[in-house]
């Protein structure tokens, strides 16, 4: 998941890999690692399996928000692009299996 925009141009990464194991890169800052627990990494990958997740559009619907953050969602060979307050059930259920909520949004 990469997370950008906002007033200051944020441009963060988190990558979670197939073992849990996860890094977020957030500006210049040192990057930050962790591992989710078998449940965790259970958890995001039926949230990113759900038959539901693969119904979110791919491109934001709402309207955007001036200085709001982008988020795109990888995974395998999909994309999702999301906004600020543009979350349906399926996305929220990604944000909320991703290790520290996903990338932070400051810079």
């Amino acid at each position: 998941m990469t997370v950008t925009g906002g007033f200051a141009g944020v441009r963060n990464r988190l990558v979670v890999h197939r073992d849990g194991g996860w890094t977020i890169r957030s500006g210049d800052k040192p990057p930050r690692t962790g591992r989710q627990t078998p449940a965790e990494a259970a958890e995001l990958r039926a949230a990113l399996e759900d038959p539901a997740f693969a119904l979110v559009p791919a491109r934001p619907t709402g309207r955007p928000i001036a200085d709001g953050f982008q988020y795109e969602v990888a995974y395998r060979h999909r994309v999702v692009v999301a906004g600020d307050g543009d979350r349906p059930p399926a996305l929220q259920r990604v944000f909320d299996a991703l290790p520290e909520g996903g990338p932070p949004t400051s810079p």
